[in-house]
């Protein structure tokens, strides 16, 4: 096998990222002797769905494999590790419903550097959607990643590079991930034809967000997002519209929490007895938590839906149908470029994105998408004498 093939054998998908190759490639010797050392902190960052976390998991095992006596150890080293079952490996997520907790960090990460290895010659730390966390979060992760232990190294994950702190990126080795491409999305998406190419492009480069749209959660949330929009445009702003999108959202949310509760039940069934009453509630929170996360996402996503179809609008009107991300709705931009103007649907985007931001500072959501929907109809509803 050449190096090339070596590379893609042990880092699945790498091929697909050129910088993170250049990088972690020759940090484990994949094309030959190292090429530099191995740093202790790397943060992998790029669009979601772009295969970081694979990443970080493959990366993670050889890690902890590096250094086995013979290939059998370390191949069972690096499958446990694929499994999340290697007692050296420690992946963390956040557990609040907007950031990293304290908790999240102190002494899953911070606490546990402090100790050896129990079989590997290393610890692997890998922290989940670092850009949430808290400034106290922060500070307590700060002194480990200036200062590690030789075993130690941390694998930091952010779907936003702008917003992880500045304290934090800078302690790291940067690994690029790029955002796919929608033919690349559309190819791997459970949907045909128009559908399948509208939801990629939809995506905006994120794999996840394509195929969650692609899904039956995806149709219904988009639905809703549409029929908000429609009603704003036909002069419904009456019929409250804006109730479908807090219903999709809760649906969303109560799917989520409800995954979330199977695999906490797992876990649970292999908790010790005494422990099983705090793990209990402990789980109960979580549950909560995840589904008001999935819940402010799903509305979110509705509402950027909202956006793009109304930026779909203007290409249409300024006879650009070959920029439009909804391809499987031509018929439907085009009635709606034929009601409003472009002026009027420029002013609607400029509404929505200011309506998400409002909402993300916890403003009541039910008042501030009642405000939006009589806001957009001033702005692309019907007027006297506009076409019916």
């Amino acid at each position: 096998m050449t190096p090339s093939d070596v590379m893609t054998a042990v880092l699945p998908g790498i091929e697909a990222h050129p910088h993170a190759r250049a990088v972690l490639g020759p940090a484990l010797g994949l094309d030959g002797p190292p090429a530099r050392p191995l740093s202790h902190a790397y943060l992998l960052y790029g669009p979601s769905g772009a295969g970081k976390r694979a990443i970080a998991r493959a990366f993670a095992a050889l890690l902890l494999a590096e250094g086995s006596p013979d290939e059998e150890t370390a191949r069972a080293a690096r499958e446990r590790a694929m499994r999340g079952s290697h007692p050296d490996l420690t992946w963390v997520m956040p557990s609040g419903a907007a950031e990293m907790l304290v908790s999240d960090i102190d002494e899953p990460v911070v606490a546990a550097a402090t100790r050896t290895p129990f079989e590997a010659g290393r610890r692997v730390f890998v922290i989940d959607s670092v850009e949430t966390l808290n400034e106290q979060a922060a500070n307590r992760l700060l002194k480990t990643l200036e200062e590690p232990p030789e075993y130690a190294h941390l694998v930091l994950i952010s779907d936003r590079r702008e917003e992880v702190l500045a304290t934090i990126a800078s302690r790291c080795v940067h690994v690029r991930f790029d955002a796919p491409t929608a033919q690349t999305i559309a190819r791997e998406l459970p949907a045909d034809g128009n559908h399948a190419h509208a939801c990629a492009r939809l995506a905006l480069g994120d794999a996840n967000r394509g195929r969650m749209l692609a899904s039956e959660e995806g149709q219904a949330l988009r639905a809703a997002a549409e029929g908000y929009v429609r009603s704003a445009l036909h002069g419904e702003t009456g019929v409250r519209r804006w109730s479908d999108l807090l219903e999709a959202a809760r649906v969303a949310g109560a799917r989520a929490g409800e995954e979330a509760q199977r695999r906490l039940e797992g876990e649970l069934e292999m908790a010790p007895g005494k422990e099983r009453k705090k793990l209990e509630r402990e789980a109960q929170e979580g549950r909560r938590r995840v589904e008001r996360r999935a819940r402010a996402g799903a509305l979110d996503l509705q509402l950027q839906l909202v956006e793009l179809w109304l930026r779909d609008v203007v290409c249409v009107q300024e006879g650009a149908p070959e920029l439009v991300y909804a391809v499987d709705r031509q018929a439907e931009l085009e009635a709606g470029a034929a009601r409003c103007t472009s002026p009027g649907a420029r002013r609607g985007v400029e509404l929505v994105r200011e309506t998400r931001t409002r909402i993300a500072v916890n403003v009541s959501e039910e008042l501030a998408l009642e405000a939006l929907a009589y806001r957009l109809e001033a702005a692309i509803g019907p007027r006297l004498g506009s076409k019916p």
